[in-house]
């Protein structure tokens, strides 16, 4: 297979083959390039990093992308905050829908849009959501004349702001479908359809979710962002990152920061009960659970037991080589379960990778410990990225937590935590009162097919 441009991988969503895309080799950042970065701003940033994947965009479009990107949010893009116990909270949730989500997805709505203007085209993007990509896509992709949104969700399986985040758009090109399932049943339509060439060609269908290499990428500048600000000018410090992690894309872009040349010394993954990935990192067996194993916990975005991503850490583990990872996956669909045990001892001393759970239990206190020692309010899902990354510090080793969003959009399990009753903006109270669109369909890939049909653009 021919490699393809940035945009053209953009547009695509999936391999052409049904797969993941990856780049074909990772670019390198010297400590030089490094100190010369440190005076930039986040757009600067963001262009000079996305500039050496995009290669095809000229660097001057790809500035005016990043700055309208990042115009939205306050003009500290994304804060650092020490909280108790020496960490540091890198703040990712200061976008429109109070998730990290929006880091990437607001550039994916510049760049997209962009990419179809110059080949005059028009993309249908399908999408699975757990809880925010599908609110982060929405709100950066609402009333684009080219491009329209069919973003599956789990019934009844997000909190009431994530749904009132979704449901209350009535743009025309945004179409909410909640499916009979879980998450991963709705990945697992997505797949499907995408895998599906001739449905795919014809209806021209792409993705902005984390199967898209372009969030990944727009994904890595904020662990280049975060590097440069917890460290002093001329050094070369390693830093541990801890990632509350589900579909695997958030933490698979620090990995891929670290490919570059950042120096990062682990990267530590959070998980909540559904443990699959903690399971694989601990032990080299990577087993997903069925739909009915998956749990519904107080950090829904993480209710994940089949991480999409990880195809595209194992295809670097497996040194590159597509016929490994082809059977490892064939082993995967027969048996259940791949067995990479043999190569366990690389998993942190090669790509620095541990990992740890955290349960309803830890994460209320992990919340109550945060507000009770500084007085700030932090959402479920960072609580379990801060749990385990306490377990994970190391003498003389910085260790960020990346924030995931906004304790507002969980107000039940704050409440339940500190017995705060969060207050919202009138913007935000509207949203929650406004009325909601959606359409209920069974998990059936013939029954999404034919609502696609309907609605795509053409």
């Amino acid at each position: 297979m021919q490699p393809l441009p940035y945009c053209e991988t953009l547009l695509e969503g999936l391999a052409t083959d049904g797969g993941l895309a990856v780049p074909v080799e990772f670019p390198s950042v010297d400590g030089e390039t490094l100190e010369r970065w440190r005076a930039l701003t986040y757009p600067q940033l963001a262009t000079e990093v996305l500039g050496l994947f995009a290669t095809d965009i000229p660097r001057e479009d790809l500035a005016r992308m990043t700055a309208a990107a990042y115009e939205p949010f306050p003009e500290e893009v994304v804060p650092l905050r020490a909280i108790d116990g020496g960490l540091t909270l890198v703040g990712l949730s200061e976008g429109p829908t109070l998730a990290f989500k929006d880091m990437a997805m607001q550039f994916l709505g510049q760049v997209v849009e962009y990419a179809l203007e110059r080949t005059g085209s028009v993309l249908n993007v399908l999408g699975a959501t757990s809880g925010d990509t599908g609110s982060a896509a929405e709100h950066a992709l609402r009333g684009k004349e080219r491009i329209a949104v069919f973003m599956l969700s789990p019934q009844g399986r997000m909190s009431t702001f994530q749904r009132a985040q979704m449901f209350s758009l009535d743009d025309a090109n945004v179409h909410n479908i909640a499916v009979d399932g879980v998450f991963d049943d709705c990945q697992n339509l997505v797949k499907e359809l995408a895998g599906d060439l001739d449905f795919k060609r014809a209806q021209h269908l792409g993705a902005v979710n984390s199967i898209n290499l372009a969030r990944i990428t727009a994904q890595v500048v904020y662990y280049f962002w975060a590097w440069l600000r917890a460290t002093d000018a001329g050094g070369w410090t390693e830093l541990s990152f801890t990632v509350p992690s589900g579909n695997f894309g958030n933490i698979l872009s620090g990995f891929y920061a670290k490919q570059m040349g950042l120096p990062i010394r682990r990267l530590v993954l959070a998980a909540n009960e559904n443990n699959v990935l903690d399971e694989f990192f601990r032990t080299g067996v990577y087993r997903p659970r069925s739909a009915a194993q998956t749990l519904a916990t107080s950090s829904p975005s993480m209710d994940i037991s089949k991480a999409s991503n990880l195809e595209r850490f194992v295809f670097e583990l497996l040194d590159r080589d597509p016929e490994r990872v082809v059977g490892a996956w064939r082993d995967l669909d027969a048996q259940g379960y791949v067995d990479l045990s043999a190569e366990l001892a690389r998993f942190e001393e090669e790509f620095g990778f541990v990992s740890g759970t955290s349960t309803h239990d830890d994460r209320l206190a992990t919340i109550r410990a945060v507000h009770d020692a500084t007085g700030d309010i932090i959402d479920p899902h960072t609580a379990d990225g801060v749990k385990v990354a306490r377990e994970h510090v190391e003498s003389g080793v910085p260790m960020l937590v990346l924030e995931t969003a906004k304790p507002e959009k969980f107000a039940d399990t704050i409440r339940e935590a500190i017995g705060v009753e969060l207050e919202y903006s009138p913007e935000l109270q509207a949203m929650l009162g406004a009325p909601q669109h959606v359409t209920e369909l069974p998990d059936d890939a013939a029954a999404l097919r034919a609502f696609i049909e309907e609605h795509a653009l053409r």
